[in-house]
């Protein structure tokens, strides 16, 4: 009975010194700011993308069903907004955000797999375009990836043509109430180190006019 009390006792103190370490390292990291990352204007982070990233037609979505290789694929987004899935069938896409996806999918597997595990990942954005219209190479509507700038669209844009007035370029934004911006773009100035904060990225229906 010696031994097994002085085991109880033991356990006893080394349970004791165990929860102290604990409750004291909780209170030191209470005291402690927590460091989150700064987020990035117009991430296209597949996190920063689940819940609020509205699912558009000619979007690429990666879908993984966990353990289950056939029915995990890689589809775009079709015309009428839906996408195809093995024993899913058909399934609306667009309108939807990854996590909203996720779910139906899910509803939809039950049917054929055991508690499915689904993952939707954004892996093109495509359905997402801006507009550049005017005196450049190649005018129309391209894709937004990689937050591009106002360089970036008139790179993609294939330049200027010979009259064009790089002087007199502007952005016409459309807000949140209805209405919308312009702002102005002088590439001479730009391209020179001069008021750079001109050269926005781009946000989705932008349209960049080259007169």
């Amino acid at each position: 009975m010696l031994i097994t009390t002085t085991r109880v006792r033991v356990w006893f103190a080394a349970s004791c010194t165990v929860f102290s370490l604990t409750a004291l390292l909780a209170v030191a990291q209470e005291g402690t700011p927590s460091k989150s990352p700064n987020p990035t204007p117009h991430s296209t982070d597949p996190a920063a993308l689940h819940d609020t990233y509205i699912i558009g037609v000619d979007d690429v979505l990666a879908i993984s069903v966990w353990k289950e290789p056939d029915v995990s694929k890689t589809v775009p987004v079709r015309s009428d907004g839906k996408i195809s899935l093995p024993l899913a069938g058909e399934v609306q896409a667009q309108g939807e955000t990854p996590r909203q996806l996720e779910v139906a999918l899910s509803r939809r597997l039950a049917n054929f797999i055991s508690q499915p595990e689904v993952t939707v990942i954004v892996e093109e954005i495509k359905s997402q375009k801006f507009n550049i219209l005017g005196q450049v190479a190649k005018p129309g509507a391209y894709p937004i990836s990689n937050s591009p700038t106002v360089l970036d669209a008139i790179a993609l844009a294939g330049g200027f043509r010979d009259f064009a007035k790089q002087k007199s370029i502007y952005v016409l934004r459309q807000n949140l109430d209805g209405t919308t911006a312009r702002l102005s773009f002088n590439y001479k100035e730009v391209i020179h180190g001069k008021n750079p904060s001109q050269n926005v990225r781009l946000e989705p229906r932008d349209t960049i006019v080259i007169p």
